[in-house]
Order: structure tokens, then sequence, then C-alpha cells
């Protein structure tokens, strides 16, 4: 069985066709999904999703490109004690196109770390163009996984020493990527999951159409070869990897 850890199936390429995506899913071995939030008005989509599918779960977050607001108005006590709500994300630090609101991404980041410790949940992290402020801003307070992993191996071994996990992405599978082969190659295998980050980042062969959770097979072929397994050899050490990631995750497991 394999997981998509990282899948934004509230956004719109799904509207109307989740059950036909979930069907392809299962067809390509994707037993277990976890569906984030990016946007706070996708948040009660998400929770309902994972309320109806028993093999699907939510992480619930607030991503940067929302700094200014205050997430203690959407991750309530109710959302994050929710049974289906297995962490906090995506969340994070997004610089690609400027720093401008850098202050108002750090106190919307932070204040979500708070929330994660508090309700003693792990976190899905966005970092983009923000090493050295990600680095000073996470801590061994906190737990959880760095997701559509992309950054430099200097910043996996700062996170793989505070005990962070590392999402591959179908940009592993990208010509251009094999800087990202050679750092999930360093990276221990008990410290993997993969994702598909849909709709975005389609996989070799599917590049250019909208990703989606059964293309994590994709992903997880790459991995493999990169790992020297097999593929089913491969899939369950992700998924006990997952389960030691979002302990929560227990239907399916």
């Amino acid at each position: 069985m394999l997981i998509d850890t990282h899948c934004h199936l509230t956004d719109n390429y799904v509207s109307g066709d989740l059950d036909d995506v979930l069907t392809r899913a299962a067809a390509a071995g994707v037993g277990m999904i976890i569906c984030p939030t990016a946007n706070p008005a996708d948040i009660p989509g998400a929770i309902k999703i994972a309320e109806t599918h028993n093999n699907i779960f939510a992480t619930i977050g607030i991503h940067p490109e929302y700094a200014g607001v205050d997430a203690t108005q959407y991750l309530t006590d109710a959302v994050l004690t929710h049974p289906r709500v297995v962490g906090v994300g995506e969340i994070g630090l997004d610089y690609h196109c400027g720093n401008e609101n850098r202050t108002a991404q750090i106190k919307l980041f932070e204040q979500q770390l708070e929330l994660a410790k508090k309700y003693a949940l792990p976190v899905a992290v966005h970092t983009r163009d923000a090493e050295d402020d990600t680095i000073a801003i996470l801590n061994s307070d906190v737990r959880g996984v760095m997701h559509c992993f992309t950054s430099s191996w200097d910043l996996a071994k700062i996170m793989l020493d505070r005990g962070f996990y590392f999402s591959a992405s179908g940009i592993l599978t990208f010509k251009n990527a094999g800087e990202i082969r050679e750092t999930f190659a360093k990276i221990p295998i008990d410290r993997i999951v993969i994702e598909t980050d849909s709709p975005y980042c389609a996989p070799v062969p599917h590049r250019g159409n909208v990703c989606e959770p059964a293309f994590v097979a994709d992903t997880a072929r790459v991995l493999a070869q990169i790992k020297n397994l097999h593929l089913d050899e491969l899939a369950p050490i992700l998924a006990e990897n997952t389960q030691r990631l979002y302990p929560k995750c227990h239907a399916v497991l």
C-alpha cells in the first residue's frame, strides 16, 4: 500500500470528480491519503472529506501566502482535537516572490507552531527560499515533516538532527532534479515519506498534466531506485514512517 501524505483534495481540480480521483488512486495502489489545507476557507471541506472516507485524514494549516490572518480563528479546539485531523499543515515560510511580508509570515508560522505544540500534533512545513529563518524558528520542541522537500542537504542535515521527516514529491522524478535525488539518497530511509502535492508537481511521465494521488506511485518507483529497493520493499517502510510521523493515522494501517 502506498500513501500520499500531502494531496490537496479541496482544490478545484477535483470539484465534482472526487470519486473518480480516488478510484484511480486505489487502482494505483494508493491506500491512504492525507489532505492538507493552505487556504483557511478550505478547512471545513478538508474535514468533511476526511469524515466521509475511511482512508483519508487531514492536516489543518494556513499557508504563508495568507500571512496576516489570525490562525486561532481557524485552528480552533474543535478542529485540532478532531479525530480525523492528524497534524498542522501546511505552514511555513515562502520568500520566492520576495520577503516584504516576512514579519507577517513569521508571525503566522510561529502562531501555528505554538498551536501544534499545545495539541501535540506534528507539522507539515513548507519552506521556499527561506532556509535561514526556517532553521531559526524550527527546533526540537516540535516534530513533523519537511513537505515537498527541495531545499539543500545542509538544511536536511539540521532538520534530521531535530527529528524531522522529509517528503519526496514528483519533483524527485524531474530530469533537472539530480541534486534533489542526491539529497534523498543521503536521507535515512526511515525518515522519508512521499506525496504528490496534487494538483501540483506532476511526476514524470505525467508532467504538464494536473497531478493527482494516483501519481504517487511514479514518485515511489524513482525513490525505490534511489534507495536500491524493490517497490514492494519500499511501500511498507513508507507506511511505517507515515504511522510514526502521524500517529493518529490508524484506520487502514
